[in-house]
C-alpha cells in the first residue's frame, strides 16, 4: 500500500493538451472519500467501478458512481494501472475498517448467504449474493456488497473473522462449483422448455447461454449459429424463472429491422401481441431518444437528415463545398489531399514482402508494369512521382515522363537514360531519387546508380536538378520543386478548382468523405482537439498527408458542430452522448436489471458508454451481450472491435460462452472460413461445427478476362447463373421439397459499381436471385453465392483504400493486422452459402485471399471456367492456370496464364502427361 497520503495528476506532457489540470488525493487518514480537486470529494462507498481505458495519446482512469463519471486522463499505461490499483486498495481499506468496527453483524450476513445458497433455486452471480447481503441492515453488509469489495485486499486480521459461507462471495471457485452443478440440474429440469422454443430446439450451447446469468456475459457466436434464437430463449427463460420482471428487461439492437424482428419473435414465444410486450426491445437511438424525452419532457430536435441513409454524407458534402468556397486555406489543403495524397506513401520496408508493396502502390486499372495513373494521363512508378506529376499538372507545367536522352560515360561512350521528368520549355532534366536522408536506398545498388546519372548529366552539361525521398519525408519536396521551376522562370498557373475536381476519380473523393464521417464521430465523442490530432499525426507513416488531413477534418468538424448548434439540433451520436450524461448524473433512473445486446461486435464507444452508465447506475444490473467478432465490419460507422475482444476490461469479470455450431454452411465451408479468419491472431478462437456434412469442392474459383477499364464480370455472372438454373432444372429430385421451391442464390460484390443487375435481379424457374454488397449481405443466407471481382486492386478484395492509416488519427486502439476488417468482410461474404460459393476474379490479378483458401482447403477449391470446365492449376503460383502452347519451333509446352508467375514452362512428354499438376 502507498504512503499515508499520495497525490496524482496528469503527466507534464499531457498537461500541454488537456483543458483542465486534475488532481486526485488519497489520504489514508480519511479513506471514506477521495479528494478530487480543492473541494470536490468522491465518497468511497459511492464508487461503482474503476477502469483503465486507452485514449488517443495516453491512458485514462474512469471512476464511476451512480451519479457521476470522473475521467482522469493524461497518464501513461503504467501510471494508469498504478492509479487504478491504488484506488481499489484505498476503497477496500475503508471497507475493511467498516467490517472491523462492526464484526458482530457478520453473523446475520452469514445467515443471509446460507439461505440463498441452500435454496439452489437460481444461478448465482456475485451480485445475486450481494443482493441477499444488502437486505441485512448495517454498515458491514454495505461494505461486503460494495462493487469493489475484494477479499484479497482486506487485511488478514479482518479476513479471519469472515465465516465459512463467505467463500461463496470471496472465492470464485466456490461459486463456480455451485453454478456448474446448478446448470446441469437446470438443463435437465428445462429440457422440454428448450426442446420447443417457437418450434426450435436449442443446442446445448444455446441452453447453457440461456441459463448463465453472471453480472456480465459475452456469448461469442459463429456465422449462422442461432444468435437471435438464443436471445429469445434467454428472455423466455428468465421470465419463466421469474428472475426478472418483464419491465426490467431491455433488449438492444443496432437497427430498427433487427429490433422489430427480435420483438416479434419474443412476443410470439411468450404468446403475446407485440403491442402487449412489456420487455423493451429497441435500438440504441430510440433508447437515447426516450431517455432525453423522459427527462426533458420533450424529444430532442434531431437534424433533419439523420433518418436518411445518405443524409449525413450530403450534409458533410455541403460543408466541404461551403469551406472550399469561403476558406482559401481549406481549399488548398483539400486539393492537396485529393491530388497529391490519394493514399499514404508508406516505405517498401514496412510491407511483409516486395509483392505486397507492389500491390499497394499499383494502380487499380493499370495493367501489370504500366504503373500508377496521374492526372496528367501518364503512368509513373511510385506514389512520390505521382504527387510530383499531379502537382505539375495542377500548375499547368508541361513535362515529359521518362523521355529518352543521351549521356556519356567517363570513357566517352554514349549511354541512353530515361530521366523521370523533362521540361521541354527550358530543356531541363529532373530526377526524383529514392534516396533517404542518410544517403541509403531501399533498392539494391540504387545509390551507386544515382552517382553515375549525376556524372552523366554533368558531362553533357545538362540543366539538371534532383529531388529525393528524404525531401518527400520531411515535407520539403514540393517547395524544392517550386523553387527550381521558378529559378528557370517556368510559369506556374493554377488550374481552376472545378477543373481539378472533375479530373479526380470519384472513388478518391468518396473514400475521403467516408473517413471524414468516421473521424467526426470520434472527434466529437472523445472531445479531441486539433493539437491532439496534430500530435497523433506525427506517429503515422505518411506524416505530411496525416497533418494535412488533421487540419481538414478539424475544420470540417468545427463547421459540422457549429451548424448543428445554429440549427439547435443534434445528430444520433450527440443524442446518445446526451442520454449518457443524463444517466451518469442520475437525472434518469434506469428501471432495467437485465440488458441484452445483439450484434455486440458492432459496438462503438458512445453505445458502450450508455450500457456502462445504465449498468452502473442501478445496483445488480446484468449484461448479456451476443456477437461474432469475426463479423465486425462497421468500423466506418464508428464501431470498435476491441470493446468486444477486450470485454472484461470494459465490463468487468464475466462468463464467456461460445456458439460454435453453424446451421448454415456445410462443414467444408465452415472449416475453410474459420481457418481463413483466424489467420489474424487478434480474432477470438473458435472451432466451428456444422449441422450440414461437408460438400467436396464447395469453393469454385473462376478466372475472368478483364480488359483495361472494362469489367466483364456481368457476363461471367450470368453464365454461372444459367449453369445453376440448367443443372437444378435437370436434377429436381436432389433439392425439391415442395413443388414451388427455388434454391436461393446471392450475387455479392465489394462495391456497388459492380452490380450486374442495376438493382433488378433476373428471374429464373429454379433459382431465386438477389444481389447485394458484401456489407448488406450480413445476416443473409442462401444455397449458393457468387462473389464478383475477388481481385487485387484499390477497389478489389481486399480493398486497399479501406485500410487507411488516417483512421488511426482518432481510433485509440487501432488494429495492427493488415487488412483486418477487409478479411472479416470477405469472411462474411464467404459464409452466406450453405451448399457452395463461386469466386469470380480477374485472371491476371487474383486476390491474395484465393491463394490463402487454396492453402487452407486444398483440393476442395476447384478452378474452372465459367462454363464449368475444370482447369489445371499452376503448382508455382497456385491461382494461375496451365495451358498448352506451341513454340516457334513447333514444340508443344505448358505454361501459366498469369503474367506474374515466374514458374518455368514445361515441355509436354510423349504421353502428354501433366505430372504433379492439380486439377
Amino acid at each position: 500500500m502507498f504512503a499515508r497520503s499520495r497525490t496524482y495528476g496528469p503527466s507534464l506532457w499531457a498537461k500541454l493538451f488537456l483543458m483542465n489540470n486534475w488532481k486526485l488525493t488519497l489520504d489514508r487518514s480519511h479513506c471514506d472519500r477521495l479528494r478530487f480537486g480543492a473541494d470536490n470529494d468522491i465518497p468511497s462507498m459511492g464508487i461503482t467501478a474503476v477502469t483503465v481505458t486507452k485514449a488517443l495519446l495516453w491512458h485514462s482512469v474512469e471512476i464511476r458512481t451512480a451519479t457521476r463519471l470522473d475521467t482522469l486522463t493524461g497518464l501513461s499505461g503504467k501510471g494508469a494501472q498504478r492509479l487504478q490499483t491504488d484506488v481499489l486498495a484505498f476503497v477496500n481499506l475503508h471497507l475493511s475498517n467498516l467490517i472491523d468496527r462492526n464484526k458482530q453483524q457478520l453473523k446475520e450476513v452469514d445467515t443471509a448467504i446460507g439461505s440463498i445458497v441452500s435454496a439452489k433455486r437460481q444461478y448465482l452471480a456475485q451480485s445475486d449474493i450481494s443482493r441477499a447481503i444488502a437486505a441485512v441492515p448495517g454498515s458491514v453488509s454495505q461494505a461486503l456488497v460494495h462493487p469493489l469489495f475484494d477479499a484479497a485486499l482486506i487485511p488478514v486480521g479482518v479476513r479471519t473473522h469472515l465465516p465459512t459461507s463467505f467463500r461463496m462471495l470471496t472465492d470464485p471457485n466456490e461459486r463456480r462449483r455451485y453454478n456448474e452443478t446448478f446448470v446441469v440440474h437446470e438443463m435437465r429440469v428445462f429440457e422440454r422448455f428448450f426442446d420447443n422454443l417457437s418450434g426450435i430446439s436449442l443446442s446445448d450451447e444455446q441452453r447453457e447461454a440461456c441459463i448463465r446469468l453472471e453480472d456480465s456475459n459475452l456469448l461469442v457466436a459463429s456465422a449462422g449459429s442461432g444468435k437471435s434464437a438464443t436471445m429469445v430463449g434467454k428472455v423466455a427463460y428468465v421470465l419463466e424463472k421469474r428472475v426478472h420482471g418483464p419491465s426490467e428487461i431491455l433488449v438492444l439492437a443496432f437497427n430498427k429491422n433487427a429490433a422489430d424482428e427480435l420483438k416479434e419473435r419474443i412476443a410470439r414465444q411468450l404468446g403475446l401481441d407485440t403491442a402487449k410486450l412489456e420487455c423493451r426491445v429497441t435500438t440504441f437511438h430510440a433508447l437515447g431518444l426516450g431517455i432525453i424525452k423522459e427527462v426533458e419532457g420533450k424529444p430532442p430536435q434531431l437534424a433533419n437528415w439523420v433518418e436518411n441513409a445518405t443524409g449525413e454524407v450530403r450534409f458533410i458534402n455541403s460543408i466541404i463545398r461551403e469551406l472550399t468556397d469561403t476558406d482559401v486555406d481549406f481549399r488548398s489543403l483539400w486539393v492537396d489531399l485529393l491530388t497529391l495524397y490519394p493514399k499514404a506513401d508508406i516505405p517498401a520496408a514496412e510491407f511483409d514482402t516486395p509483392e505486397d508493396y507492389v500491390r499497394y502502390i499499383a494502380d487499380a486499372n493499370g495493367k501489370r508494369g504500366s504503373g500508377i495513373c496521374t492526372l496528367a494521363g501518364v503512368y509513373v512508378k511510385s506514389l512520390q512521382e505521382q504527387s510530383i506529376a499531379n502537382w505539375l499538372w495542377r500548375h499547368s507545367v508541361e513535362f515529359e515522363y521518362e523521355r529518352q536522352m543521351q549521356t556519356r560515360d567517363e570513357d566517352g561512350s554514349v549511354r541512353y537514360v530515361h530521366p523521370d521528368f523533362y521540361y521541354p520549355n527550358t530543356n531541363t532534366v529532373h530526377e526524383h531519387f529514392a534516396i533517404n536522408a542518410d544517403g541509403s536506398s531501399p533498392f539494391p545498388n540504387y545509390a551507386a546508380h544515382t552517382v553515375l546519372k549525376r556524372l552523366g548529366y554533368a558531362r553533357i552539361n545538362a540543366d539538371f536538378f534532383e529531388t529525393t525521398s528524404a525531401q518527400s519525408s520531411d515535407g520539403s519536396l514540393l517547395e524544392r520543386l517550386r523553387a527550381e521551376l521558378e529559378k528557370r522562370e517556368i510559369p506556374l498557373l493554377d488550374k481552376p478548382y472545378d477543373e481539378v475536381l472533375k479530373a479526380i476519380a470519384p472513388v478518391v473523393v468518396t473514400h475521403y468523405h467516408k473517413i471524414i464521417g468516421v473521424c467526426i464521430k470520434h472527434i466529437r465523442a472523445s472531445r479531441l482537439t486539433l493539437d491532439m490530432l496534430m500530435e497523433k499525426a506525427k506517429s503515422l507513416r505518411d506524416r505530411n498527408r496525416a497533418e494535412r488531413f488533421a487540419k481538414v477534418v478539424w475544420l470540417i468538424t468545427e463547421a459540422y458542430t457549429r451548424k448543428l448548434e445554429e440549427q439547435k439540433r443534434i445528430d444520433f451520436d450527440s443524442m446518445i452522448g446526451d442520454a449518457v450524461r443524463l444517466v451518469e448524473t442520475g437525472r434518469y433512473r434506469s428501471p432495467y436489471s437485465l440488458i441484452l445486446v445483439d450484434e455486440f461486435q458492432d459496438i462503438s464507444d458512445p453505445r458502450a458508454n450508455l450500457i456502462k452508465a445504465l449498468k452502473h447506475q442501478k445496483p445488480f444490473t446484468k449484461l448479456f451481450a451476443v456477437g461474432d467478432d469475426w463479423q465486425s465490419i462497421y468500423r466506418f460507422t464508428g464501431s470498435d472491435i476491441t470493446i468486444f475482444t477486450q470485454f472484461e476490461a470494459n465490463f468487468g469479470a464475466s462468463w464467456q460462452g461460445r456458439l460454435e455450431r453453424t446451421y448454415r454452411c456445410n462443414q467444408m465451408l465452415a472449416d475453410s472460413a474459420a481457418k481463413f479468419i483466424q489467420r489474424n491472431p487478434a480474432q477470438l478462437t473458435k472451432t466451428v461445427k456444422s449441422s450440414r456434412p461437408a460438400i467436396p469442392r464447395s469453393i469454385r474459383a473462376i478466372p475472368v478476362s478483364v480488359e483495361r477499364n472494362k469489367r466483364n464480370f456481368r457476363d461471367a455472372c450470368f453464365n454461372v447463373l444459367n449453369r445453376l438454373e440448367t443443372f437444378l432444372g435437370g436434377n429436381p429430385a436432389l433439392w425439391h421439397k415442395h413443388g414451388g421451391d427455388r434454391l436461393k442464390v446471392l450475387v455479392l460484390w465489394r462495391y456497388n459499381l459492380l452490380d450486374p443487375f442495376h438493382g433488378r435481379p433476373p428471374t429464373f424457374d429454379n433459382i431465386e436471385v438477389h444481389g447485394l454488397s458484401f456489407h448488406r449481405s450480413k445476416g443473409m443466407e442462401a444455397d449458393y453465392t457468387i462473389l464478383l471481382d475477388v481481385s487485387e486492386g484499390d477497389y478489389g478484395v481486399p480493398s486497399r483504400i479501406e485500410d487507411d492509416e488516417l483512421l488511426n488519427l482518432v481510433i485509440p486502439r487501432p488494429e495492427t493486422f493488415q487488412y483486418a476488417e477487409e478479411r472479416r468482410l470477405f469472411y462474411v461474404a464467404l459464409t452466406r452459402a450453405s451448399r457452395g460459393t463461386f469466386i469470380l476474379y480477374n485472371r491476371i490479378a487474383p486476390s491474395r485471399y484465393i491463394k490463402e483458401l487454396c492453402d487452407i482447403a486444398g483440393e476442395d477449391v476447384q478452378f474452372e471456367t465459367v462454363d464449368g470446365q475444370r482447369l489445371w492449376q499452376c503448382p508455382t503460383c497456385i491461382t494461375g492456370q496451365l495451358v498448352e502452347r506451341t513454340g516457334a519451333n513447333g514444340s508443344t509446352f505448358i505454361s501459366c496464364t498469369s503474367p506474374k508467375c515466374h514458374g518455368a514452362a514445361r515441355p509436354i512428354g510423349n504421353g502428354g502427361e501433366q505430372g504433379g499438376l492439380r486439377h
